[in-house]
């Protein structure tokens, strides 16, 4: 008999659910927006309360759709490591600080001018950037301190949905991890980051594994929510972690390229591996890792570029009018570097960047350019994964809302030089988090049985002419960072 099963997840663009069963059927998928917000440059923020008022609305409509399901189960996915505040009374304080967030770049420098790089890269996992926690709460401190002085609680998108759904205030172990503040091989949060910090340990939660029970609905979540009061929770997974299974990577050699807002590429690993360009994460699968690049601007850079010089032009006319245009976009070359950069660089002050502009270009150019530009930034993770000895021996595939372009999977295709699997109607996230709570609560026997989900739609085979070209033109790409990288800085408000 079936088992009934939800899974939501909190995104950058959108709050996603999905109700399935364990035999492999998808019954429904609801989603709502949710608004990204950049005050000043550099800057990434989002509304927690409207995560949750957008849980509301998912749940219940999914629950009106199908009156008749008793839900056994729920797990969240969601940004990480998206920094949330908390009050005494469990409201949030200001908006959420995104991982993408690139204002503590002096914050940044300090935690480096304290501590050791290797050290640091040892301990926790990860070297300090802009992604990590520490600096942000450093840099809080020093521009909000009335807003700190309220903190109760530290939390992470998924934790806090978590926490509205449940009442209990806990951490799932990759926020842990990817905050940088948590010693991977102690298990434990780190006394001295925590100092630099100037972060309460009584601030962070217990830290869970994915499928950990760690609450049930309440009765004020059940009346927001639709949800059964006394529905199971279990800690969730990071929204990468939980795509990348869903996705099928599952052995050692696998890859996942994930056309988002952000760009990840995901890389299987069966054993502990550290490099400073990379972050480490835990896979949901015991025993196993997840290199993983994640790129700050990926796919919204190609809404920016429509929002802004093509509104009113659907994603297809522009993908008609990049696709009429050469591989290599007639000389023109972008920098995708428009939040500053995580992976491989690691670089804040980063920024955008057009060259070989000229009068010959047209709106075609430029779009081909910037997904060009995203898909050499892939490459670069792809680079140092060869460095480090790995190569992709296992399945590639490709998800996310820019794998239903034909011309974005194609140039991806074109610039990795690996054939992509293409899935059918993957819904990412929000199935990796219904699967884990369903080990959760035993409804699964094995994480093997994610297979009943996942349906190949078709393959992307490179072309090896186009390759070529991009070969020649991604030589250039890197020269331009390594060229402009000492002037980022002179166009950067450093407050």
């Amino acid at each position: 008999m079936a088992t009934y099963l939800l899974g939501l997840d909190i995104g950058t663009t959108a709050t996603k659910a999905i109700l399935a069963d364990t035999e492999g059927h998808i019954l429904a998928e609801q989603s709502a927006p949710n608004t990204l917000d950049s005050p000043q440059p550099g800057w990434a923020e989002e509304n927690p309360a409207e995560w949750w008022e957008n849980v509301g609305i998912v749940c219940r409509a999914i629950t009106t759709l199908h009156p008749e399901v008793k839900i056994a189960a729920v797990g969240v996915s969601g940004m990480v490591p998206a920094l949330v505040l908390l009050d005494e009374a469990g409201q949030p304080i200001r908006p959420s600080i995104q991982q993408n967030d690139a204002r503590p770049h002096r914050e940044i420098e300090f935690f480096r001018s304290q501590t050791n790089a290797e050290d640091i890269l040892a301990r926790t996992g990860s070297p300090v950037t802009q992604q990590s926690i520490g600096p942000k709460l450093r840099w809080l401190w020093k521009h909000e301190p009335e807003t700190m002085r309220r903190v109760r609680y530290v939390l992470g998108s998924y934790d806090f949905i978590n926490f509205c759904l449940t009442g209990n205030a806990c951490l799932e172990r990759n926020w842990a991890l990817e905050s940088g503040l948590y010693d991977l091989r102690r298990q434990e949060w780190d006394d001295d980051l925590l100092r630099l910090a100037q972060a309460e340990r009584e601030w962070l939660g217990p830290v869970h594994s994915p499928s950990d029970l760690i609450g049930h609905v309440t009765a004020e979540a059940a009346r927001h929510t639709g949800l059964q009061p006394g529905t199971p929770v279990v800690a969730g997974s990071a929204d990468h972690v939980a795509s990348a299974f869903s996705a099928g990577l599952k052995a050692p050699g696998d890859l996942l390229v994930k056309l988002g807002g952000a760009g990840d590429i995901l890389f299987v690993l069966d054993r502990l591996c550290t490099d400073p360009r990379l972050f480490i994460d835990y896979h949901l699968i015991p025993g196993q890792y997840l290199l993983n690049g994640c790129m700050a601007a990926s796919g919204s850079i190609i809404k920016w570029f429509r929002g802004q010089f093509a509104p009113g032009t659907s994603y297809s006319q522009l993908d008609a009018e990049a696709e009429a245009v050469a591989p290599g976009s007639d000389g023109l070359i972008i920098l995708p570097y428009f939040l500053g950069e995580k992976t491989p660089i690691f670089d804040p002050l980063a920024r955008g960047l057009f060259f070989g502009l000229t009068l010959s270009h047209t709106r075609g150019h430029i779009f081909r350019a910037i997904l060009e530009a995203i898909s050499f930034g892939f490459y670069h993770h792809l680079e140092v994964l060869r460095e480090l000895g790995y190569e992709p021996g296992g399945r590639v595939m490709v998800t996310n809302g820019g794998a239903h372009s034909h011309l974005w999977r194609q140039i991806t295709a074109d610039v990795l030089g690996l054939r992509l699997q293409v899935i059918e109607r993957h819904p990412g996230s929000s199935l990796g988090a219904m699967f884990v709570a369903g080990m959760g609560i035993g409804a699964f026997g094995e994480w093997a049985q994610i297979e009943r989900f996942i349906h190949i739609e078709g393959i992307v085979d490179p072309n090896p002419d186009a390759h070529v070209v991009y070969q020649d033109r991604y030589s250039l790409y890197r020269q331009l960072y390594e060229v402009n990288r000492p002037l980022f800085p002179l166009v950067t408000n450093t407050a």
